[in-house]
């Protein structure tokens, strides 16, 4: 088995990062996106994401990407400042092989290095036993449940809301 290297994402990773990201919003319930976007809009994002301050990362094996892992701005009011969402995606064929655990570690440990307090996952679908399952391994906690909130693939899909402390949490104040 070779070795798989988490680092951050570049720009010659969008090809695989929107393929990745495309499959995911064609065959499944995770995204709330009912058509895949295209390439420049994946780069336009990545853009955003990066020039927020946060970070975007990708697992890569073997010179391929296989997953990528990025945090956002939960909410855009300046009071959420020290909350950030949580997005992982692994490429088709890849899950529940220990590639969404490594890029959510890697994420999180990241987010609490820049000194952000809560991360936020919401979930789309509470049947993505795979994805509920990865955030409460990693130590997420429930924080509530969206019923039907978004019509996909012939179905109403719920959201589930998920949520970590990141470094000293909402014990301190936070600096900045």
């Amino acid at each position: 088995m070779t070795t798989l290297a988490i680092r951050a994402s570049r720009e010659d990773d969008l090809p695989a990062i929107t393929a990745i990201y495309g499959h995911w919003v064609a065959h499944g319930l995770a995204s709330f996106e009912l058509e895949p976007p295209d390439q420049a809009e994946m780069a336009r994002r990545r853009a955003a994401v990066l020039a927020g301050g946060y970070p975007h990362m990708v697992a890569e094996r073997d010179g391929r990407v296989v997953g990528y892992t990025y945090a956002s701005a939960y909410r855009p009011r300046p009071a959420y400042r020290f909350a950030v969402e949580n997005s992982v995606y692994v490429a088709p064929g890849g899950t529940r092989g220990g590639t969404g655990r490594l890029l959510l570690g890697a994420l999180i440990e990241d987010c609490t290095r820049r000194g952000f307090r809560l991360m936020v996952a919401v979930i789309g679908d509470s049947a993505n036993d795979a994805s509920i399952g990865l955030h409460e391994r990693a130590g997420f906690a429930r924080a509530g449940l969206l019923p039907a909130v978004g019509w996909k693939h012939g179905r109403w899909v719920d959201s589930v809301l998920m949520t970590l402390a990141l470094g000293k949490g909402a014990t301190t104040p936070p600096e900045g």
